[in-house]
């Protein structure tokens, strides 16, 4: 449906929300009169309130049936059957076990959901933008209203990112959560990804924050050196614990980069270790921990960040290793995830020449994304591209819309904050109403995000 048919729908919703309202009202009314006359024609009135009961009448002693005689047996069976004769006695037979509906097969229900959605709700389940994006970048989204609502109608997007701006403290965060997800769920009968970058250490949205008095459980670095598997569970499970109270659902986290080269700065502390073993076993346990409370783990930054000093957020950034070099190096934690069924993986912007032949951003990389992780290395799961605002994919495609083409195009299933939403949003509509990028394309992607999100 087009943007104003989306509109209109808002609308209508809003109408027929105050008929109802109407008619509920008018049915209660109604409902009671009519069961105070039902009341009154089955005698209920006569029950609850009797009328005096008339004088017995004395009668002679019988004699009681001699216990040798079995017609007083017969006499009393009568009797129990006459007093329960009105009641469903089947309802105590061994013999009868109650059916159950039948399970409906899980990939017949995730045929049965992208059936249901139309073209454009299909092509929203593909982003994860900030509400910001979605509703108004003059804003900063604290709330979820009528604003919110009408956005999110519109746009029923396949999930949100917030930051710590977005956050104030505990009862405000998780009235906007569930406000959003019921939004989105309204709108096209998908719950959303509800999401936040909280690794521990130098990079979280919620731990510096005193108003959620949570802890942070520091840099991996700190549990790298110690190569403490526990401690990397129970960091996890930290935060797992207190983003999932909160109503997050998704932890773009653990960060499973091999920290080669030591003047990475934008990596640093945030990596296990120099060693890909220890972050391999590391970085698992800490995913283990998050999903064990009911939150999505997201490893970062495939093909593997910390073999370089550049910084994707501020600039174009390639790493010159071979995929040989890649394979014993920096690709093991992601090898070792996708054995152990990882749901989701974030493809960073880094080039990788050495492979590619040029030096197009692994996060719109047909090679590195449909080739090598998906063909060579076997991923099945979620791919979702870093961040489309950082300035290592705009000095590539200053279009946003170019850019997210590019990323569905390559293999990705959810863009991340695309540079401008709604340009990226038409960009991939267009591209899909044009034939350009198969629907068929767009329901793999949705067969994959569904699988996740209804946990299969």
């Amino acid at each position: 449906m087009s943007k104003e048919k989306r509109h209109k729908k808002v609308i209508r919703q809003r109408i027929i929300a105050f008929f109802l309202t109407i008619l509920v009202l008018g049915g209660i009314s109604y409902g009671g009169y009519r069961g105070v006359l039902y009341l009154q024609e089955t005698g209920f009135f006569e029950r609850v309130i009797p009328k005096p009961a008339p004088k017995p009448v004395e009668e002679e002693p019988s004699e009681e049936p001699s216990k040798e005689d079995d017609s007083w047996i017969a006499v009393e069976k009568e009797v129990i059957q006459d007093d329960y004769a009105d009641v469903d006695t089947s309802i105590l037979s061994e013999d009868e076990v109650p059916t159950e509906e039948p399970v409906k097969d899980k990939d017949e229900e995730i045929e049965s959901i992208i059936g249901n959605l139309d073209v454009e709700e299909k092509v929203a389940q593909l982003f994860m933008p900030t509400p910001e994006q979605v509703i108004d970048n003059s804003l900063i989204v604290t709330k979820a209203g009528e604003m919110t609502k009408d956005a999110l109608t519109l746009y029923p997007v396949g999930g949100l990112a917030y930051f710590a701006q977005n956050l104030e403290d505990p009862e405000q965060t998780k009235e906007m959560l569930s406000n959003t997800k019921q939004y989105i769920y309204d709108a096209c009968g998908i719950e959303p990804f509800l999401a936040a970058d909280e690794e521990g250490g130098r990079v979280v949205r919620i731990a510096d924050n005193e108003a959620f008095e949570v802890k942070n459980v520091g840099p991996m670095s700190e549990i790298g050196k110690a190569g403490d598997l526990d401690g990397a569970y129970n960091a996890g499970a930290a935060i797992g614990t207190y983003m999932s109270e909160l109503g997050f659902n998704l932890d773009l986290a653990p960060c499973a980069d091999v920290l080669t080269n030591k003047e990475s700065e934008v990596i640093g502390d945030r990596s296990f270790s120099s060693d890909p073993k220890i972050v391999s076993r590391l970085a698992w346990q800490y995913a283990s921990g998050l999903q064990d409370k009911g939150v999505t783990a997201c490893y970062k930054h495939y093909p593997g960040h910390g073999s370089v000093a550049g910084d994707s957020h501020t600039g174009a950034v390639s790493q010159n290793k071979t995929k040989e070099e890649l394979i014993d190096s920096d690709l093991i934690p992601f090898q070792d995830a996708i054995t152990n069924d990882v749901k989701m993986i974030m493809v960073g912007s880094i080039s990788c020449p050495e492979i590619t032949g040029d030096d197009t951003p692994a996060s719109v990389s047909s090679v590195m994304i449909t080739d090598i992780l998906r063909g060579e290395m076997g991923y099945n799961g979620i791919v979702i591209t870093d961040s489309f605002l950082m300035e290592a994919v705009k000095a590539k495609y200053p279009d946003p819309g170019e850019a997210a083409v590019a990323a569905i195009k390559a293999g990705a299933d959810i863009v991340l904050m695309p540079g401008d939403f709604h340009e990226a949003y038409n960009a991939v509509l267009s591209a899909v109403s044009a034939g350009d990028i198969p629907e068929d394309r767009v329901d793999e992607s949705l067969r994959r995000i569904l699988k996740v999100k209804l946990g299969r």
